[in-house]
């Protein structure tokens, strides 16, 4: 996957948490931002990644999200690895 698609998965994660109340909350807790932000931050490479971090945390979420937008459960870490940060290995 190439950044330009990975930005725009990011922006798709990110419209789908805006939609889902108790998942906005918890990215807006997790990341401390408001949602006057979110608007301005999209077009952030590095936030598209906290985006796609924050929905990779979660199996269920992930899953949820893949279902509802058509992609194999595997799109959203490919695209994490095709933002800034996304290329750090995983010592877990």
């Amino acid at each position: 996957m190439n950044r330009d698609s990975a930005e725009r998965l990011g922006i798709q994660a990110l419209v789908w948490l805006a939609g889902n109340d108790e998942f906005l909350q918890r990215f807006l807790d997790a990341g401390g931002v408001s949602a006057t932000d979110l608007r301005q931050r999209a077009q952030e490479p590095e936030f598209l990644g906290f985006v796609l971090d924050f929905l990779l945390g979660d199996d269920a979420m992930v899953l949820a999200f893949c279902d509802d937008s058509n992609l194999p459960p595997e799109t959203p870490m490919q695209a994490r690895a095709a933002l800034p940060g996304g290329d750090l290995p995983n010592w877990t």
